[in-house]
């Protein structure tokens, strides 16, 4: 009866142990090396993490840079009740001539409100992550850019979960607002520790944030 209780309880957390040596394995890879985007396909899946207001913006400022026929098909996630921010997105696919963009919009709850409280942020956060699960694991993104929004927050964890199961092989950017000037945001000392690759837009942030780094301003 013992025998069968240890085979048990081994079958059960031997699973659990390998996804966080695996974890741990993947943080200390990305803190102790360099990342870059790599790709054996002529693109890169991507996934933008839209936030709203400024933190769109920003980031459609860097799309505009963007190789659209390298990075491509893209997936837009943004929070599920931000209309303006789709608008601008439309507008900014439509910028680039004779590109064949190949793009769509995926829509998440969004992880917290404002003023709502901390407290009930945490399971608003949870039920967004939840929700997020099948929107990765079905676009396998091969990179995700995102710039500070608490939207990005839930869509990083599930990648970077999903990368530990070894079901996606995928790279997240992380490009704090250029509005972050002396501290990081709570999005960006969340992500400094699993991001694959996270730049500041401010010398001084980079004694802050131990893996930025700084190419001047880019938004």
């Amino acid at each position: 009866m013992e025998t069968c209780a240890y085979l048990t309880a081994f079958l059960i957390f031997s699973p659990i142990l390998v996804i966080i040596v695996r974890a741990l394995y993947l943080i200390y890879q990305i803190s102790t090396t360099d990342s870059r985007l790599m790709s054996e396909n002529s693109s890169l899946r991507t996934i933008l993490c839209i936030g709203s207001g400024g933190h769109t913006t920003e980031l459609l400022r860097l799309v505009k840079n963007l190789n659209f026929d390298k990075y491509q098909p893209r997936l837009y996630i943004l929070a599920e009740n931000d209309v303006s921010s789709e608008v601008k997105i439309h507008k900014t696919e439509q910028i680039v001539p004779n590109v064949n963009t190949k793009y769509t919009l995926g829509r998440i709850p969004r992880s917290r409100n404002v003023l709502q409280s901390f407290l009930s942020s945490i399971f608003s956060t949870i039920y967004a992550t939840l929700f997020c699960v099948p929107l990765i694991f079905n676009f396998k993104p091969n990179v995700i850019f995102c710039n500070g929004p608490g939207t990005c927050v839930p869509i990083c964890i599930v990648a970077f979960i999903l990368r530990c199961l070894f079901i996606i092989d995928c790279r997240i950017v992380f490009i704090e607002s250029i509005c972050r000037i002396r501290t990081m945001s709570l999005t960006g000392k969340i992500l400094q520790f699993f991001a694959d690759i996270v730049i500041v837009q401010w010398p001084q942030l980079r004694d802050v944030c131990f893996r930025a780094k700084y190419f001047g301003r880019l938004t």
